[in-house]
This record gives C-alpha cells, structure tokens and sequence, in this order.
C-alpha cells in the first residue's frame, strides 16, 4: 500500500500534536490531550519492527515524561511486535477502521440521502466558530475530551469546517483536512436530540463539495469499529475499509 505512509502523515496533521519527531520510519506525536492519534506512534511502514525500535520510542516517550503509545495496524507483519508489546503489559484495544473513498461519490450519496438536494449541503467555514465549538460539549459527549478535539481541530492548518445550523446553533458538525495528496473527514459529531435525520449525510456532502472545489479526489477517515450507525452512513457515502488499527497502551500497575 503506498499510500499508507501520506494517510499516516495527514491524519497527524489534521490532529496537529503539540509536537512530533519521526525515528526509524516511524511518526512520534506528543500531545497533552485526550485525543489518541495525537500522542500514539505510528509507523509509516508494514514491515516488521524489531525491540530495538520499541525500546528508542518508550526512550522517547519517557523523556518527555509521558506514557508510550503506538497505533498499529492488524497487519501480519507487525505479529512479532504484538507479541513484544503483551510481553511488556501493553494492550491493545479500541479498533478502528481506516476507510478510503472519493469526494465524488460521497458528495452524491450523501446529498441524495439527505433527500433535499444540494441546498441540503452543509455550511463549511475556514475556522471553527462558537456554536461548532459548542457541540462537542454538548449532552451525549465527554465536554473534557470534547474540548481536546476541539482545540487539535481548530489548530490544524488549512483546515475546513462544516455545520449544520438551526435557530442559531449548530446540530451537526464535522471537520476536513488536506495533506499528502489527500483529503480527511474528522470531528464527525450530531447533537443527540437531532439524530436520525440524515444531518451527517449534509456534512459530508458539504465537505465533499468542498474538497472537489479544492481539487480533492481522494478521501480517507477513521471510524471506531464498534460505531455501527457512522459505518452504515460511510458505506452509503462510497467508504471502504482498508485495514484496522488499535491503540497499544503499557498498563500501569498498583504498587
């Protein structure tokens, strides 16, 4: 897959850690945040990784005085590495799929579904305001890691954000990113009160018509496995799982 190493490169951009190196073919994000992908290494490869990588980046991550982290693919080639990891009482856990499409087709799926056409589309803005800000603390979400993805969407550069407003706020909300040749789908978030109505089908739709304007084809977003209802309306909108990942975390123990 050659495009696995520019997917890793945007989807660190798009979170915009505090800081980042790379070392040995692998991205090291630092973030203080709840948000996973911004503080977990990631390799930009599939190939195996012996311990000696492992051990440079809990170095690293230990310097900086904060627990090691590592995104990794279900890929046969990091087996090895899956198994030094359990032997170091790390685990693994919350799978999610890395899904590819086109803005093409998840403009057009997604407006029919909205069953309106393309004044159903979206508003999309080159900064987050108030009221977008405001749904990720809303009823139904966690207003702490709410306001970590807030603050690494907002920083992101070049970033574009969309919303669905009513009565002066906004019910639905999502976030696009470009870099790498691609563009990313992030922040997918609908007030619980108005689910069910095809709103994230407008969001998609608007940031799909954006990233066509913007010269755009190629599409890729990440989406927990366990998340039924959001893998029902990518697959309708033209996405395909191409592979899976989990988060690796050394478990502390009680003393």
């Amino acid at each position: 897959m050659a495009d696995i190493e520019a997917i890793e490169r945007a989807t660190i951009a798009a979170v915009s850690p505090e800081a980042s190196e790379e070392l040995d073919g692998w991205l090291l994000p630092f973030d203080g945040g709840t948000v996973k992908r911004a503080k977990s290494a990631v390799p930009l490869h599939r190939s195996a990784v012996d311990s000696g990588t492992l051990d440079r980046i809990e170095d690293r991550y230990d310097s900086r005085q904060v627990a090691p982290a590592l995104r990794l693919a279900d890929a046969d080639c990091f087996e090895s590495l899956r198994a030094e990891l359990e032997r170091r009482h790390y685990m693994g856990d919350n799978p999610t799929c890395v899904q590819i499409g086109t803005a093409r087709q998840m403009r057009q799926v997604a407006a029919a579904g909205t069953g309106a056409g393309a004044s159903a589309l979206a508003d999309v803005d080159r900064a987050p305001d108030d009221a977008w800000a405001a749904l990720f603390l809303g009823e139904g979400f966690d207003p702490v890691d709410g306001a970590h993805r807030v603050r690494a969407l907002a920083r992101a550069k070049g970033s574009l954000y969309a919303s669905v407003r009513e009565n002066g706020r906004t019910v639905a909300a999502g976030a696009m990113a470009f870099g790498h040749g691609w563009a990313s789908v992030h922040g997918m978030r609908t007030d619980k009160a108005h689910r069910g109505r095809g709103l994230a089908g407008r969001v998609l739709a608007g940031l799909a018509q954006a990233a066509l304007t913007k010269g755009f084809e190629r599409v890729f977003l990440q989406v927990d496995a366990q998340n039924h209802p959001a893998l029902s309306l990518y697959r309708r909108a033209g996405f395909q799982t191409h592979w899976q990942y989990r988060y690796w975390q050394r478990q502390q123990w009680p003393r």
